[in-house]
């Protein structure tokens, strides 16, 4: 990316999503790939008066850690990362793989040792202000089935940064989502129609949030955490889901209490129910989001993107976000795709609100 749009995206972390202030410390973390804008991030942050601390993986550690380490070190948590989730008021975390696939040979079992190790730092870290962005690395450019130069450019878009003000935009969007917000606060029952889909789901007494980039850069999308029990019908994934380095296709589920009761994929099944088994919470929802950033039109293989797409839904399994009033845990967040954009509908308590991806309210 030129130096004046990763610029731009530095200023647009430190002062939209995390508002710093001076005297505040500020974790920054990536992989090298993202150097450019760790360096830019670093700057912003020096420059308002904060305290940056920055923390860059190297490829391949991770992998090796888990597919080596003992029990022992899979479930120990450093004293040091508690410490620092407890000191910093601020997180920018920045995703730069080099290789998406690096994590496909590894046990999935010895990874959930390491995720259910680490929930108290994810919660310590959900409640200071944070927020995850995506640097352009050829190997998301690859999955995206785009030239880097292209990618680079749908990720400057996405987020706003060819707009002579991206702040104004992100604020344009989070107005038109709050009124989305609105009608949906007052509904009940949510029904979600498609090509192999037909679930009903409560979230009655629920919060949804307007998701307008704060803690996701890009955004543009509002979500609840629906009633646990509520989920009944099934679902089939309209795009393949990218998880642990593997890509599974045809995920098919069906739901009975709120539970998933049957379950099979095209590709990567086995793995499929490896996570719904990962602990009591894996097999109920957390989430029911809807995507609505018009910018975001394909599938690239990278969820903090699609599940944006407008006229599509998601729903992930597993840890609920407890400002929504979601009271689901577990290790896993896994957030499945439902593209309505041709046939599809959602009804709420009894009235059709979106129809082949287009919203009839709000």
């Amino acid at each position: 990316m030129t130096e004046d749009l990763v610029a731009r995206w530095a200023t647009l972390l430190v002062d939209y999503c995390l508002r710093v202030e001076p005297g505040e410390t500020i974790l920054i973390a990536s992989e090298v790939e993202a150097r450019p804008l760790v360096e830019a991030c670093f700057r912003e942050v020096v420059l308002r008066g904060a305290h940056p601390i920055v923390r860059v993986e190297l490829p391949g550690l991770a992998e090796f850690f888990v597919e080596h380490a003992n029990e022992a070190q899979l479930s120990h948590l450093s004293p040091v990362s508690i410490r620092e989730a407890e000191v910093a008021d601020g997180r920018i975390r920045i995703s730069a793989e080099t290789d998406t696939r690096s994590m496909r040979g590894v046990d999935p079992k010895r990874q959930a040792i390491v995720d259910r190790s680490r929930a108290p730092l994810r919660e310590l870290a959900s409640k200071k202000r944070w927020v995850l962005t995506q640097y352009p690395t050829s190997a998301y450019a690859a999955d995206a089935k785009m030239a880097t130069s292209d990618y680079e450019a749908y990720v400057a878009s996405a987020m706003f940064l060819d707009r002579d003000d991206p702040v104004a935009a992100w604020q344009a969007l989070g107005l038109r989502q709050a009124g989305l917000v609105e009608v949906m606060a007052k509904v009940s029952e949510v029904r979600i129609e498609g090509d192999g889909t037909d679930l009903t789901l409560s979230v009655a007494g629920r919060t949804w949030i307007n998701s307008d980039g704060r803690r996701n850069m890009p955004s543009g999308e509002i979500f609840t955490g629906p009633v646990e029990t509520s989920a009944r019908g099934k679902l089939r994934c309209s795009f393949p889901v990218c998880r642990g380095g593997r890509e599974l296709v045809g995920i098919a589920l069906e739901f009975a209490g709120g539970k998933v009761v049957s379950a099979s994929a095209d590709e990567g099944e086995d793995y499929l129910l490896s996570m719904l088994d990962l602990d009591p919470g894996a097999r109920y929802l957390g989430e029911l989001g809807i995507g609505l950033n018009a910018g975001i039109d394909r599938f690239t293989g990278s969820i903090l993107y699609d599940e944006k797409i407008g006229g599509t839904v998601h729903l992930a399994l597993g840890n609920s976000y407890p400002e929504t009033g979601g009271v689901n845990r577990s290790a896993l967040h896994w957030d499945l795709i439902l593209d309505l954009r041709k046939g599809g509908r959602v009804t709420a308590d009894g009235r059709v609100v979106m129809e082949d991806g287009r919203w009839l309210v709000g």
